[in-house]
């Protein structure tokens, strides 16, 4: 039941941009909860990547005196990849095409955090 909610919120969110190509909601400790990835990304794979950045952004922002983590931003020469908390055990992590327009992307996301932190 909960994966079916995290699903139809994800679905939501990759409805409001065609810039989004995949979404996911990931725990902290790497595991995908529910996800709408393309058909060449390994949900493990996902999973254990925004792990490792989130816990990495994690020390970063501590160390450097910037308070606690909200995102974490990757720009590649193909788009960005994107992950928001969505409560204190969960992310959720966006993959957009080079085009995104950010600003749309960071409140639609912000949005789909709030309601899976609802769940979780």
């Amino acid at each position: 039941m909960r994966e079916e909610m995290l699903k139809s919120i994800l679905s939501e969110l990759n409805g409001t941009s065609a810039d989004i190509q995949a979404s996911a909601t990931i725990s902290t400790d790497g595991l995908v909860m529910a996800s709408i990835l393309s058909s060449d990304m390994d949900e493990d794979r996902v999973g254990a990547m925004a792990a490792a950045m989130l816990s990495l952004g994690e020390r970063t922002s501590q160390e450097l005196g910037r308070g606690d983590l909200e995102q974490v931003l990757v720009k590649g020469a193909q788009g960005y990849v994107l992950m928001t908390h969505a409560g204190p055990n969960t992310v959720v992590t966006v993959v957009t095409t080079a085009s995104a327009k950010l600003g749309l992307i960071f409140l639609d996301v912000k949005r789909a955090a709030d309601a899976i932190s609802k769940i979780m």
